[in-house]
């Protein structure tokens, strides 16, 4: 697969991704943007400095100065090409991945992302072609510290009424890098933290937060400190997962449902934005509290994107993701996290718990995501059209499929699409009931395979 994504840059290094290419994509991204400045950041990867000084060279090169803001998590380096004054910016990241990858994450002006359709194309072509003469007079570099900065414009969304204990693991990433100083601005958060040190070979545990064995640390912190929630980070920070405060996970999709009934108490009747693989509790949930559910196919770009053309104030995804208009349109796991701490705070004088709190929205009975890694992707999911013909189909990512009633015990449904980040398709099902749900899960491993671990 090439390194070039529907929505971002990853690979292995240095098979795939070195510095040389590297700093053709800085070239190429700085000439493409017709960009006369441009914001880097990166993670704590231990081939990330030597990655993004290419990048630094090469953007250089086109003559574009450069805002080098160091070490920064995901989201801190959208609030910098956000807030500053620019043409784009990356950040060098492979997000979730392990240790061995890398990648980069691009932006525009206002921190619009550029995904496949938007550029990732166009930059891969360039980064083909032969590297262009460096002009006369390269560009400028100029170091900034934005981690001030980031922590007051993250606590500026604190609403919080009563004290909170919340179990966090930053997972050795990005996290660790910022929350300090965050946290010191949130006086009524009491915080139990594991994996704050930023470490690049994630030496605990994968950084994937969506991932059920990723969370157990925090299970357990949750249980021995008696806190009220807990979330996990992924590796740069821009995911996070919650736990409540029996220590059972709430679903990413469930939590946008939450936040989105919050979102709408002071929003009467805005759009809400979800991702299709999200439980059909989440549609219901916002059309319930006033709002405007609108389904989006998975990734970032296309989320934010339909954000931006429908006025949306929120998103989230199944992943993890979720996404603010009044933070540029982007999505943090940090400003996630601090939205779960103003709901529960909110709730706490009438007794109410996150437990209580998503116990309704625990409507249906869905299997997760399973992965298969599938020789001829295309070929599997025509397959799945032909043999589910006699269900509703649509194929706005991969193939979804729904057969029979909302509300019936024959109701079920399925998506499979394939991953763009990953050699993989994807499965989600929801059904009614878990025995209709385990019944369908297994006819569609009859069909795909055996499941990735």
């Amino acid at each position: 697969m090439t390194i070039f994504k529907a929505y971002d840059i990853r690979g292995l290094v240095p098979e795939e991704l070195d510095t040389d290419m590297a700093r053709r994509i800085g070239n190429a991204l700085a000439r493409f943007l017709s960009a006369k400045r441009l914001v880097v950041g990166r993670d704590v990867r231990t081939h990330s400095p030597e990655m993004a000084e290419a990048v630094i060279e090469g953007i250089r090169d086109t003559g574009c100065s450069v805002l080098d803001i160091g070490v920064a998590s995901t989201p801190m380096t959208y609030f910098a090409i956000g807030s500053l004054e620019c043409d784009g910016g990356m950040c060098v990241t492979a997000s979730h991945n392990g240790p061995r990858y890398n990648g980069m994450k691009l932006c525009r002006e206002g921190a619009r992302p550029i995904s496949g359709a938007t550029g990732i194309v166009d930059i891969e072509a360039m980064c083909a072609a032969e590297y262009p003469p460096a002009v006369e007079e390269r560009g400028s570099v100029e170091r900034l510290d934005l981690l001030e900065d980031y922590g007051r414009h993250v606590a500026a969304f604190d609403t919080m009424q009563s004290e909170v204990s919340i179990a966090i693991d930053a997972a050795n990433g990005m996290a660790g890098h910022t929350l300090p100083g965050i946290l010191a601005r949130l006086p009524k958060v009491r915080p139990h933290t594991l994996l704050m040190d930023p470490d690049g070979t994630f030496p605990n545990h994968e950084a994937n937060p969506i991932k059920e064995e990723n969370l157990e640390m925090v299970k357990a912190e949750v249980l021995a400190r008696g806190a009220q929630l807990g979330v996990g980070f992924d590796g740069d920070a821009d995911r996070c997962c919650f736990v409540d405060e029996t220590g059972r996970t709430v679903p990413a999709d469930l939590m946008t449902a939450l936040l989105a009934r919050e979102v709408l108490r002071t929003n009467p009747g805005v759009p809400i934005v979800y991702d299709l693989r999200s439980s059909w509790a989440v549609k219901e949930a916002i059309a319930e509290a006033g709002g405007v559910p609108i389904r989006e196919r998975v990734g970032h770009s296309f989320i934010k994107a339909t954000m931006r053309e429908r006025g949306a104030v929120f998103a989230g995804e199944l992943s993890g993701h979720f996404y603010f208009a009044d933070n540029f349109t982007t999505d943090s796991g940090v400003l996630a996290m601090l939205a779960g701490l103003n709901l529960v705070s909110a709730r706490l004088a009438s007794g109410a718990t996150l437990s209580s709190m998503v116990q309704d929205l625990r409507r249906y009975h869905a299997t997760g995501e399973i992965n298969f890694r599938v020789p001829d992707k295309e070929a599997a999911i025509a397959k799945l059209r032909e043999t589910f013909a006699d269900g509703r189909q649509d194929e706005l990512d991969g193939v979804t499929v729904e057969f029979g009633d909302l509300g019936d015990e024959s109701w079920w449904w399925f998506n499979v699409r394939l991953s763009n980040t990953e050699p993989l398709l994807r499965l989600n099902l929801e059904a009614s009931n878990a025995a209709l749900r385990d019944e369908r899960r297994d006819q569609l491993i009859g069909i795909l395979g055996t499941p990735e671990d």
